[in-house]
């Protein structure tokens, strides 16, 4: 089932990374510890044929602790999978990429970071995008959600230490559902998988076909990873697969209906 793609901002930061690394890093999975360069899973249930790009108005930034890239448990992969305008950085406490400076000021962007807002002075929350005027809209900016993927106590970390991020206003989100994601248990209940805050923003937005695309793809992302560990055969023909495929077409008809 596997396919080739270009390499997208969360593959190319975790060759960097491994680049950097003192040790070879060894993956668990098959025989020899095989993985499939694209989506991270053992050969045998390689995810890439069903590879979904929905192309958005919203982007996303994503700040990524040192060893979250090579986690092949990692959702920040997912929404570069998705997602066209992904940007991801590493972050480090006492140095800041310049390219990631660069994005914060680009015009077309209007950055939020995303974070709980029960930790941030009331003045800097938002719950809702900022209004754009109607007759603005043709040159309105684009939003741009700043995603700290880490653990609950390095996202915290993180956003208490980037001076960069002080000033831009923080967008907190209401999840009427708890967290789906099955692969790492955060201690918070309430607490979201970085491709569900994703998602969530991306609907915010009005990209409504990308946040449940990037839903479903979570959804079969996370089966076959687990039928992975467990040695279990895929059932290709299931629910969760085909509403991956539909919304795959879905996302091409309509990528091909705007094209000029």
């Amino acid at each position: 089932m596997m396919k080739s793609h270009l390499p997208h901002a969360v593959s190319r930061l975790r060759s960097a990374r491994l680049e950097k690394s003192t040790r070879p890093f060894l993956a668990r999975g098959g025989p020899h510890g095989e993985r499939c360069g694209g989506c991270r899973l053992i050969l045998s249930h390689c995810l890439c044929a069903l590879r979904p790009v929905v192309p958005t108005r919203a982007g996303v930034c994503l700040l990524m602790a040192e060893h979250e890239t090579l986690k092949p448990s990692n959702t920040g992969w997912l929404i570069a999978d998705v997602v066209p305008d992904t940007m991801a950085f590493g972050w480090a406490r006492t140095e800041v990429d310049p390219a990631l400076l660069a994005v914060l000021a680009d015009p077309q962007w209007q950055p939020y970071v995303v974070f709980p807002g029960e930790f941030v002075a009331p003045e800097r929350v938002v719950t809702e995008l900022l209004p754009v005027k109607e007759e603005d809209h043709a040159d309105s900016k684009r939003p741009l959600f700043i995603l700290l993927d880490a653990t609950w106590p390095e996202a915290r970390k993180i956003f208490k230490k980037s001076p960069y991020l002080a000033h831009l206003p923080v967008l907190s989100l209401m999840p009427e559902q708890l967290s789906r994601y099955r692969l790492r248990r955060s201690k918070r209940e309430e607490n979201l998988c970085t491709s569900e805050v994703t998602a969530l923003c991306l609907q915010l937005a009005g990209d409504t076909l990308a946040a449940q695309t990037l839903e479903a793809y979570l959804d079969v992302f996370t089966e076959h990873y687990l039928r992975a560990k467990l040695q279990q055969k895929l059932n290709w023909d299931d629910a969760l697969h085909q509403r991956l495929r539909d919304l795959r077409l879905l996302a091409s008809t309509s990528a091909s209906l705007t094209k000029p």
